[in-house]
């Protein structure tokens, strides 16, 4: 199955808006929309996410006839896909994934993921799989520290790449894992998801919307959702979160 195709927009207020218009106008995809800049990017729980000049910012839309939970694991996909696109251009030994979605480099946030869904006018759920890297330079003052692959690039590499090709890479390597999960289910993309993630076996601190829990993480289950192991010895499955790992929050 090749890649989708990819839309290229001077400017947008966000891609993930651009994809929602386009599903609501019956659109069905597959379709990458990717900007130069967006005027109003947005990341998980409503917050904003800066859009600097030259870093990447794109969605892929598409019809999928999965039930919305099992639509949802399309975050580990996307996360295996943008750690893909760093190895090509930084050590890989410096390429991470934190739980869910975050792909790291050296330790700290290189870029992120939102994932969007509604019910589609031809039956099933449209998907609007959001994707922002850092490619040539990271925000400041961000609550965890944040880095761009422009600092962290391979000795034969001379520069990050450019967002048509960064664009061409994700999708390339989004259509291999997207195909792997389509044809043998799940538990490939976990596994490989597994070997690129760590702290997922000590003290942790979730923050789910009101609430804070605090537990010891003991991996994640056949769904991807974090198990944390709290004081009274309940266990606690956690979909979707901001998790730290080994410190309080």
């Amino acid at each position: 199955m090749p890649a989708a195709p990819i839309l290229l927009l001077d400017r947008t207020d966000s891609t993930n808006a651009e994809a929602r218009r386009r599903a609501d106008a019956g659109e069905t995809g597959p379709l990458w929309i990717v900007a130069r800049r967006q005027t109003d990017g947005r990341g998980r729980r409503g917050r904003s996410w800066e859009s600097q000049d030259g870093n990447l910012f794109a969605t892929l839309m598409q019809l999928t006839r999965k039930s919305p939970a099992e639509a949802a694991q399309v975050t580990f996909v996307a996360a295996l896909a943008i750690a893909d696109l760093l190895d090509a251009w930084a050590p890989a030994s410096l390429v991470t994934i934190k739980w869910p979605n975050d792909v790291m480099l050296a330790g700290q946030k290189a870029s992120g993921v939102l994932v969007e869904s509604g019910v589609h006018e031809s039956g099933g759920l449209w998907l609007a799989v959001g994707i922002g890297i850092n490619l040539v330079s990271a925000p400041e003052g961000t609550e965890r520290p944040a880095t761009a692959l422009a600092h962290h690039l391979r000795g034969d590499a001379a520069s990050p790449p450019s967002i048509e090709v960064a664009a061409a890479k994700l999708a390339e390597a989004f259509n291999v894992w997207m195909t792997r999960w389509e044809t043998l289910g799940f538990q490939p993309i976990l596994d490989a998801w597994r070997a690129r993630t760590a702290g997922l076996d000590g003290p942790a601190v979730a923050r789910l919307g009101r609430e804070t829990i605090e537990g010891r993480a003991e991996g994640v289950g056949p769904d991807g959702a974090l198990q944390l192991r709290l004081a009274d010895g309940s266990l606690r499955l956690i979909s979707a979160g901001d998790v730290f790992f080994g410190e309080a929050a």
